[in-house]
C-alpha cells in the first residue's frame, strides 16, 4: 500500500491499514508462538515482545477467556528461550 490510503477506506471514512514493506526489515524482537491453554487446552496464538526481556503477565484465552500467566524466558542476546503457561 505504500502509506496511500485505498478507495474503500475514503468511501467509508477508514483509518488505513499500512502493512510494513520489505525495507522495514526482520523485527527479531517480536515471535508468535503457540501454547496450551491451562484451562481448555486449546492451541493459541500469542505474540510475544522480546525486547522487555524476561517478564511474567497475564493473557486472557482467546477461546474460553480465562487469565493464563505467562512467563516468558529470554537469555542476555534478547533470543527467546521459553515460555511457560499456567492458570492466572
Amino acid at each position: 500500500m505504500n502509506g496511500k490510503t485505498t478507495d474503500i477506506d475514503r468511501l467509508y471514512g477508514l483509518d488505513p491499514v499500512l502493512e510494513p514493506g520489505p525495507e522495514a526489515g526482520n523485527d527479531a524482537l517480536q515471535r508468535h508462538v503457540d501454547i496450551e491453554c491451562p484451562y481448555c487446552g486449546e492451541h493459541i496464538g500469542v505474540q510475544l515482545d522480546l525486547s522487555a526481556g524476561p517478564q511474567s503477565y497475564i493473557e486472557d484465552c482467546q477461546v474460553c477467556c480465562q487469565p493464563i500467566q505467562l512467563s516468558v524466558q529470554v537469555n542476555d542476546s534478547g533470543e527467546l528461550e521459553g515460555v511457560e503457561a499456567g492458570r492466572g
